[in-house]
């Protein structure tokens, strides 16, 4: 079966910047955060301080997947030179995606060479308050900062990405996005990580939270990615069954044909092979044959790679 994944990331050094400040690489694919925190960012064999464009294209040839949609964010940081250059080498295989902060002084001119000169299609926003804009920000209204950017992803034809974090957080406003996307219809937004919705969220008020929050974005021009599940529900193991459980609540309440498979890469290979990521979906039951190949092919092929 054909499989694009809908969401990677490549970087030419870890740079990230989020609310424990700045990254600062230590090799052997560790890094550090300005509080003091030390973490595993890329696993061995695929980097040292960084997960290259030619490693990353190496990885996914070998795993037979066709295409990927390569993603920025604050975590491994925001580099749209690098990016850019990455679709250039390979466009056979790469589409990417354009990333700013909102808040820059200068973000119209930004958005606007990320548009027009370096002819990104995809513009996606880390909002989240556990490790994106509103970790270093004060909480905003999503529809009220991201409603220029998203008229202007409209006007051009291109595909707004929003990681809004998990159920619970400040940056977790499903109702904004649901205003964005009503706002602008020939818009399609896609919702990172299927919510990041965490063990906690699979029970009680909170499970009925998370299935009221996808009914609100049930809409024609609204997807989800499915990149970071398992990682999500840790520490759980393969087959990640609260994971599935979250993906078949999605397929009943927003359908198969807004459901995209993504993966994260590089660092959620320390809690999962490759093959898992994908195996289970592949072998969850959830899907039927021809959900499966829209889940792992024909969605991302036609929101991304039109």
């Amino acid at each position: 079966m054909k499989k694009i994944d809908a969401h990677v990331h490549v970087f030419g050094i870890l740079k990230g910047f989020r609310g424990e400040g700045e990254l600062y690489p230590l090799g052997n694919g560790k890094a550090r955060w300005a509080n003091g925190q030390e973490v595993d960012m890329v696993p061995e064999g695929l980097g040292d301080k960084s997960f290259e464009t030619e490693a990353c294209y190496q990885f996914l040839k070998e795993k037979g997947i066709e295409k990927a949609v390569l993603l920025q964010g604050s975590f491994y940081g925001i580099d749209n030179e690098y990016t850019a250059e990455a679709v250039r080498r390979h466009p056979d295989m790469f589409v990417g995606a354009g990333s700013f902060d909102p808040f820059a002084r200068y973000a119209d001119q930004i958005y606007d060479r990320l548009a027009h000169e370096l002819g990104f299609k995809v513009m996606k926003f880390e909002v989240s308050s556990g490790g994106g804009f509103m970790s270093y920000h004060p909480t905003f209204d999503i529809a009220e900062v991201f409603s220029p950017i998203a008229a202007k992803c409209a006007e051009n034809g291109q595909v707004l990405v929003l990681d809004i974090g998990s159920p619970g957080m400040g940056s977790f406003q499903p109702e904004s996005v649901a205003k964005l996307a009503k706002e602008y219809p020939e818009l399609d937004i896609v919702v990172c990580h299927l919510f990041a919705a965490t063990l906690e969220d699979a029970e009680g008020e909170r499970f009925e939270y998370f299935k009221k929050s996808l009914g609100l974005l049930a809409l024609p021009n609204v997807y989800f990615d499915l990149a970071a599940v398992p990682f999500n529900v840790w520490p759980e193991a393969y087959p990640y069954p609260t994971g599935l459980r979250f993906i078949e609540t999605a397929k009943e309440i927003v359908g198969a044909g807004k459901l995209m498979w993504g993966t994260d890469l590089p660092s959620v290979l320390f809690q999962s092979t490759y093959e898992e990521l994908s195996g289970y979906i592949a072998e969850g039951g959830v899907f039927t044959e021809e959900e499966l190949e829209q889940v792992f092919y024909k969605n991302a092929d036609k929101v991304y790679f039109r």
